[in-house]
């Protein structure tokens, strides 16, 4: 299905849907601008896939969810994503409905804000007209961008004030129920001077044969000296087809780390990148990714150095099996002033039938000259030595196969700050697997 430039949501909609959610002038304004450049803009052109047949035109924009009064409400599907017996910070969004959040009390006294954005334009419209689609994405970069901004109709607000530590992961659980519904999401994070969290959050969809689209858009911003870990895990069903924007600025002596796990089965582009703006920032990016069937995804992990003695480090592993083809893009740009700069990368994937295909693109742009820099990239088959070592041993071929292929994507996986999410992710890896 080719897609088209005309949406079925008109300027009247736009206006209809801010004035439901209250939202303030300024954001009525900003979705107004622009779904009016939105037809005058070009897709996206990521390296070496043509996404110009994918479907991003069919979906339901707005859908009702019901609330829940306690997590063990939650189908077992869902529930394996949670702790149940405690009292988690959490925000749960079913269909775009806040269903379910909770924060605790000595977080809330702290200042530290944790809500869907409807609640957060309402409460604290200032504060997010400050980090909406300001620094780290701009609306018109090209047509996605533009209707996410027109579009927008979910998402979580996350800000840590300055000085404040929070030691419980934050999460939120995105769940599409309505097989129809399309997410657009929106995603800001912000940890102030001297703050730190970890957020992890986890997208679920159930539309195997049902056409929409997930156009996510995560805005991270850490500000000087504060930390911020950033986890995920995206699975959304093979109906939907997904366009994944997460980028990060960080500023003096503070850091960003990401740890995303990317099982979506269907068509998927994936665009991570992150600013190192301050003197002494630090981001280390992993990816880990599993692809079957007849799908096409294309991953990019960039870091751009501007600040001296900044660090931008890239990990990401791939999986494919069945026709599945990927494309994994690393990219580390060193800018111009950036000296004692360092960017490192590594992409590698691993192919597990002759009919998927795998391309590790490795790229390092750089305009200063006291750096450092390197790359490692491989694409192939699970090793035969690996196989035959395990299989001495007494362990059945296919045994060894997981093994391998487990030992291949823990660096990732292993990162997930949460442990029940984290062995939701695995059980996932398995499913794709095998």
């Amino acid at each position: 299905m080719a897609a088209e430039t005309k949406l079925p949501y008109e300027e009247d909609y736009v206006k209809a849907f801010s004035a439901k959610h209250n939202e303030p002038e300024w954001m009525s304004k900003f979705r107004q601008q622009a779904l009016e450049v939105a037809d005058t803009l070009e897709m996206p052109t990521p390296d070496k896939t043509n996404i110009s047949k994918w479907n991003f035109s069919t979906f339901k924009h707005d859908a009702e969810g019901e609330s829940i009064s306690s997590l063990k409400e939650l189908p077992n599907d869902i529930q394996v994503f949670v702790d149940v017996e405690k009292d988690n910070n959490i925000v749960l969004l079913r269909n775009q409905t806040t269903a379910y959040k909770n924060l605790s009390k000595e977080l809330a006294d702290k200042g530290v804000i944790f809500t869907d954005m409807f609640t957060a334009l309402e409460n604290y419209p200032e504060l997010v007209q400050r980090y909406y689609m300001k620094d780290a994405v701009s609306f018109d970069e090209h047509r996605l961008t533009a209707l996410h901004a027109a579009l927008m109709n979910g998402g979580v607000f996350v800000y840590v004030p300055k000085n404040v530590v929070v030691e419980q992961p934050l999460q939120a659980i995105f769940w599409q129920e309505d097989v129809s519904l399309g997410l657009f999401n929106h995603v800001i994070v912000v940890a102030e001077e001297n703050s730190s969290l970890t957020y992890v959050e986890n997208y679920i969809s159930h539309n195997k044969e049902e056409e929409t689209v997930a156009n996510v858009v995560t805005e991270v911003i850490a500000h000087d000296n504060a930390s911020i870990s950033f986890g995920s895990v995206d699975n959304f069903a093979h109906g939907t087809t997904v366009y994944m924007n997460r980028r990060g600025v960080v500023y003096r002596d503070a850091k960003i780390e990401w740890a995303l796990g990317q099982m979506n089965e269907g068509n998927t582009v994936s665009d991570n990148t992150t600013h190192l703006i301050g003197d002494n920032s630090y981001s280390y990016a992993k990816t880990v990714s599993v692809g079957r069937g007849d799908q096409i995804q294309n991953f990019t992990a960039k870091i751009v150095n501007y600040g001296k003695q900044s660090e931008g480090l890239i990990l990401q592993h791939g999986v494919m099996k069945d026709h599945a083809s990927s494309i994994f893009n690393g990219i580390g740009k060193i800018e111009h002033g950036g000296t004692k700069a360092n960017a490192e990368q590594e992409s590698r994937v691993l192919m597990l039938s002759k009919h998927a295909r795998g391309d590790a693109n490795p790229i390092l742009l750089i305009d200063e000259d006291d750096v450092t820099a390197g790359h490692a990239a491989s694409v192939g088959r699970v090793d035969p030595v690996q196989l035959y070592y395990l299989m001495s041993r007494g362990i059945s071929k296919q045994e060894a196969e997981r093994l391998v292929i487990h030992g291949f994507l823990a660096p990732v996986v292993n990162e997930i700050p949460i442990q029940a999410v984290r062995e939701q992710l695995t059980e996932v890896i398995e499913r794709k697997v095998y």
